[in-house]
């Protein structure tokens, strides 16, 4: 139960944070902070709840690299729903959180709320093949960075620094094309508010993703220096 508390509340902050920032400051006139802001945002929140909760769930707070440390034989099967659960419902808090604060400002309109898109919902107009294929690549090397940062061979004490500018350096390249995903659990709980076409491109946020962390998985346990 604490694994499951610590990956509620880590991706409570990954989709206040990340999401916070893109839907309340990234176009804020003048002073706003823009996707370079955004994407560092988002980087800040893992590597902060990496040492913050690390240490007690492992700090996944994102189904595919469960699914993908699972593949890799970093992870017990046994907990994998459980876990997924706890990020869902931990990114849905978050969400919820976010929409109390936006809806609270007289005739403010929640727009696309951060939403992951393709299509006519993608920030620079890229079609589906494109947002499948960012998606997959972008979520294989994030978890080819966790595979790699967490090993016991890897420099100790480094890893959230890795993993978190890895997830900047992500949100940089492919905010473009989706809004940037990499996360079923983020795309799911900014999709429930938005509704419609969030809703109906969702699939797309959770077969992505879990594809490239399969393929990380697999692709890591082969080249791995040794069995773990």
């Amino acid at each position: 139960m604490k694994k499951l508390v610590a990956e509620f509340i880590g991706t409570l902050w990954l989709v206040l944070g990340g999401c916070g920032s893109a839907v309340l400051a990234a176009g804020y006139p003048e002073l706003g902070i823009g996707f370079v802001g955004v994407s560092i945002a988002f980087g800040l929140t893992v590597l902060t709840m990496v040492y913050a909760i690390g240490h007690i769930s492992g700090c996944h707070l994102n189904p595919a690299v469960s699914i993908g440390l699972w593949i890799g034989g970093r992870f017990d099967k046994k907990e994998l729903l459980p876990y997924i659960l706890a990020q869902v419902l931990g990114g849905i808090a978050g969400a919820g959180i976010l929409y109390l604060i936006v809806s609270g400002k007289p005739g403010a309109e929640i727009g696309s709320f951060a939403a992951n898109g393709y299509g006519d919902h993608s920030p620079d107009g890229y079609g589906m093949m494109s947002a499948l294929i960012a998606e997959i690549v972008m979520t294989f090397m994030f978890l080819i960075i966790i595979l790699g940062a967490t090993h016991p061979k890897a420099p100790k004490g480094f890893a959230g620094i890795a993993i978190g500018l890895g997830l900047t350096l992500i949100h940089l390249i492919s905010i473009p094309i989706t809004n940037t995903s990499v996360n079923p659990a983020r795309s799911t709980s900014q999709a429930i508010f938005v509704g419609d076409w969030a809703v109906g491109q969702l699939w797309l946020f959770w077969v992505a993703p879990i594809v490239g962390a399969i393929l990380a998985g697999l692709v890591y346990k082969m080249i791995s220096p040794e069995k773990e």
